[in-house]
């Protein structure tokens, strides 16, 4: 056995920002193929309409997985008062449209405070959850109706900006489990209003952060490089 195979069963721990639209799988899917890792997975799902930082581990680094999907996670985005998504954020259509003339700086921060702390939340429907062995999204594409159980999640910081209002850019830090979608969702109804997400980044997971992540592509072509494999293959 070589020590590139060596390598790469002792395995790694790879920082990527997630290109938007990919799915967390895409990226672990691409990485497998393009790096010819024989065992690779990744700590923690991000919708294929957010970037940002995305920990995969290969070969025995895998059996940290769970570790990492513990640690507290950080996010920046943008969500919009006065329409709704059935997903909560730009993958399905506008569903509905709330008035927002009535919403003043004072029933933003009333909300917000609401949204911190220790706070129970309900997963939304479009979601890798799984329910009755299927992901939520699945039944939520068929129409389904799904009751789904509320969690306990713990948002330690929820900042806010409405100076571009209707939008109103956030940053949130939270635990384990917890759904910005969610957080998004309730955000409207608290203000007497409707939300949804147009964009979310993930910036920090635990000690890990964004800026020292690699771009997918630069990744592949540097590891290519390192195992002499074609680099355009």
């Amino acid at each position: 056995m070589n020590n590139d195979t060596n390598i790469q069963d002792e395995g790694e721990v790879i920082l990527i920002d997630k290109p938007l639209k990919w799915t967390s799988f895409d990226v672990a899917n691409k990485l497998k193929r393009g790096c010819k890792f024989k065992k690779i997975g990744h700590a923690g799902t991000l919708d294929p309409l957010a970037t940002g930082l995305l920990i995969l581990c290969t070969g025995k680094k895998t059996k940290q997985i769970d570790l990492y999907q513990a640690q507290e996670k950080e996010y920046t985005g943008t969500l919009v008062l006065g329409k709704t998504t059935p997903s909560v954020d730009l993958e399905t259509e506008f569903d509905a449209e709330y008035p927002t003339d009535h919403i003043t700086p004072e029933i933003l921060e009333n909300a917000r405070l609401q949204l911190v702390g220790t706070i129970e939340q309900t997963p939304p429907i479009y979601s890798a959850l799984r329910v009755d062995g299927e992901r939520l999204y699945k039944k939520a594409r068929r129409g389904e109706e799904v009751e789904i159980k509320k969690r306990i999640v713990e948002i330690s910081l929820f900042e806010i900006d409405p100076i571009n209002f209707p939008a109103v850019d956030f940053k949130i830090i939270c635990s384990k489990g917890t759904y910005i979608r969610s957080i998004v969702r309730d955000f409207g109804q608290l203000v007497g209003s409707g939300a949804y997400m147009s964009a979310l980044c993930r910036t920090r997971i635990g000690a890990f952060e964004l800026k020292n992540a690699w771009n997918l592509t630069d990744f592949i072509k540097q590891k290519r490089i390192e195992l002499k494999l074609p680099v355009d293959e």
